[in-house]
């Protein structure tokens, strides 16, 4: 079971188990799904049931999360526990916004306060006058009272034109950042409607932020990219450059529901002319099963071995396999091309069970003999989409990636009815004709489309088009 909060980045909720129950905890703006105490008995009642369960926060558990009294619960309950460290946003909303809390020449101490408390209770939990003598103050939930907390400083001694820094959404893509003063920053805050999350960061350190400024000077900055495949590593140059990658597969790999084609193949590979893979995915399921069966690539002496894209070709060679030919087109038509003379060649082709016959279509046409054999089926993994949703219609996702006509129809099942109207106001980059054009019959466009079919190809396009189509505002 995962017990999680508001803040918490929903990339860190999809890497749970696919079969754990998920209890949304969250707080925001003093709307509380659960209220503490209600929180502290469903990590209770789990654990006693003999649950593994994983509160999960936003920054650290130990800093104005509450995980202190939530231990403690645990504690008179008998309920063993381990806390993880966190990063809280104190930290982390300062840091990326070129902001250094302490610095040799302006600052040796640094102080934490909450910022939300009620201003029109008797007294303050906050000594003010002690917190004078510290250099860096950092104020977290305290954009609602920030006019209150400015009073406060002022009228402890600090001076009017003390450098303010208000972080939204730090380490996001969204991250927005202003500076004043204290005497101005009410007004700037109110003017430009800066809402929570914040972090506030009074002291000289703001200053800093003019040279140290990293995050916002990104060339994507400000980009949140839909990844809907499994692997993301090909979107990594992106993230580098300051976009936002948020995964969420709608397709997964499963073995077929029958080895008999696949196994009857292996049984007689010696009689294959050439052996051709389409994908990675195809090459790793067919050597699986081909050692499974009790053989390994002596077997395949004496057979050319050709693959679509670098891709299926490194994943060959890390078998110790030496592929003879990748066509220039990584698509079927290329492959087709490529061959040339098939007549009275047999060639053997693993691949996914929703796959094109235009490959073996064209073989046996020109006299060839093929045998299709399904070493592996995609499916919709039962994912949770409400949060996607709401990204779509808040006009948060920028690019909406689809590499195969299956993550896009997947996505707009997993979704529902709304799906294809919220991608209206999405770029769509596609891998294919094929997907473009199940993509473009439910009258959407797409508007990013890389020559050759790879994540790379498709991540370098997607580079060129945001950073000549994404305003970066480095308010502040």
């Amino acid at each position: 079971m995962v017990v999680y909060d508001y803040h918490v980045n929903a990339q860190i909720v999809n890497l749970a188990r696919k079969d754990a129950e998920f209890i949304y905890a969250g707080k925001r703006g003093g709307h509380h799904t659960l209220t503490q105490d209600e929180i502290n008995a469903v990590l209770v009642e789990q654990a006693k049931k003999g649950r593994t369960v994983c509160r999960l926060k936003g920054g650290d558990p130990f800093i104005f999360g509450r995980g202190g009294e939530e231990a403690e619960t645990l504690v008179e309950a008998g309920i063993p526990f381990e806390v993880v460290p966190g990063i809280s946003s104190a930290i982390a909303a300062p840091a990326y916004a070129g902001i250094p809390l302490t610095h040799r020449k302006f600052a040796t101490t640094v102080a934490f306060i909450p910022g939300h408390e009620d201003r029109e209770k008797t007294g303050s939990a906050i000594a003010w006058d002690k917190i004078m003598g510290i250099d860096t103050l950092v104020f977290l939930m305290g954009v609602r009272n920030l006019p209150y907390i400015a009073e406060q400083l002022m009228a402890h001694g600090r001076p009017s034109e003390t450098p303010v820094a208000i972080i939204r959404w730090g380490t996001r893509a969204e991250q927005n950042t202003v500076t004043s003063t204290l005497g101005g920053v009410a007004e700037l805050v109110k003017s430009r409607d800066i809402r929570p999350p914040s972090v506030m960061v009074v002291g000289d350190v703001v200053n800093l932020r003019e040279h140290l400024s990293w995050f916002e000077k990104k060339p994507l900055f400000g980009a949140r990219i839909l990844a809907t495949r499994q692997d993301t590593g090909g979107f990594e140059p992106l993230a580098r450059l300051g976009a936002e990658i948020v995964e969420f597969p709608t397709i997964e790999q499963r073995d077929p529901e029958s080895w008999e084609d696949a196994d009857r193949a292996i049984g007689e590979i010696g009689s294959f002319d050439r052996l051709v893979f389409t994908s990675a995915n195809g090459a790793a399921y067919f050597m699986r099963r081909l050692m499974e069966l009790g053989r390994d690539i002596r077997d395949l002496a004496g057979i050319r071995i050709c693959a679509i894209g670098p891709k299926t070709r490194d994943s060959l060679e890390r078998f110790g396999l030496r592929v003879e030919m990748v066509p220039e087109d990584f698509r079927a038509e290329g492959l087709v091309a490529a061959f040339g003379d098939v007549c009275g060649k047999r060639i053997l082709l693993p691949r996914a069970k929703e796959a094109r016959d235009l490959f073996p279509d064209a073989v046996r046409a020109a006299g060839g003999e093929i045998a299709v054999v399904t070493v592996y089926r995609t499916v919709a993994p039962d994912r949770h989409s409400k949060r996607l949703a709401r990204l779509l219609r808040e006009g948060r996702i920028n690019v909406a990636t689809f590499t195969s006509a299956s993550t896009f129809k997947n996505l707009v099942s997993m979704i529902g009815s709304e799906a294809v109207e919220l991608l209206r106001g999405v770029t769509i980059a596609a891998i294919g004709p094929v997907t473009r054009k199940s993509i473009e019959k439910q009258g959407l466009t797409v508007t990013v489309m890389p020559e050759r079919a790879t994540i790379e190809d498709m991540a370098n396009a997607i580079r060129d088009w945001a950073e000549a189509n994404i305003p970066v505002s480095r308010a502040g």
